[in-house]
């Protein structure tokens, strides 16, 4: 007899959570082995339980669902990802794709759907929302550049220009340049903007 499918699931509202244990508990072939609130606490719990895929939210408190997946695809790059949203529109599936995961689907996906995702990433498949590739689509590529978007990171964190060209080693004046570069690219007034615009795009 086949050995279950193994499944971690990070998601911070515990009801979702619950939720999605539940209906895996209810399907033959699958095994909840963790479940974790915080994206910073995934690769630690997947070293511990040897998942075979993970199921990830995108918006976790410590790390979100990206950056998890990136970091557990270099830490365990057997693990398939599949990530979760429940912003069909949000942008993300460039840099999904580009942190390893290895598919993308809403949390309003019927319950069938969620299983059927997780038994194509296990098979090494990838899957993703139709209306979520359709907006990948319509927003066409990333038009800031990484140093752009790693200025506004920064600027999300509330770090001053200051501290801003000294981590990256820039002259502030560099650092303004780059600034203005990207409010311009996103049409926007301030550096505020321009962080809040980049985000609803998914850029960041």
């Amino acid at each position: 007899m086949d050995e279950p499918l193994r499944i971690m699931i990070a998601e911070d509202v515990t009801i979702v959570s619950e939720a999605f244990e539940a209906l895996l508990s209810t399907e033959a072939g699958y095994e909840v082995v963790a479940r974790v609130d915080r994206g910073d606490e995934v690769v630690r719990t997947a070293l511990a339980h040897r998942p075979d895929v993970a199921l990830l939210d995108i918006d976790m408190p410590g790390a979100t669902g990206i950056e998890a997946c990136a970091q557990l695809t270099a830490a365990m790059p057997e693990v398939k990802v599949l990530l979760l949203t429940a912003l069909p529109g949000s942008g993300h599936l460039p840099r999904a794709l580009e942190a390893g995961a290895s598919g993308y689907l809403v949390k309003s996906a019927t319950g069938k759907q969620l299983i059927d995702g997780i038994q194509a990433v296990a098979d090494g498949r990838t899957v993703i929302d139709p209306e979520i590739a359709a907006d990948a689509l319509r927003s066409g590529p990333n038009p800031l550049t990484d140093r752009e978007c790693d200025i506004l990171r920064l600027v999300d964190q509330g770090v001053p220009t200051a501290d801003i060209a000294e981590e990256l080693f820039l002259s502030k004046g560099t650092v303004r340049n780059y600034l203005s570069n990207a409010m311009t690219k996103l049409d926007a007034l301030s550096r505020t903007e321009a962080v809040a615009k980049a985000k609803s795009r998914g850029l960041l």
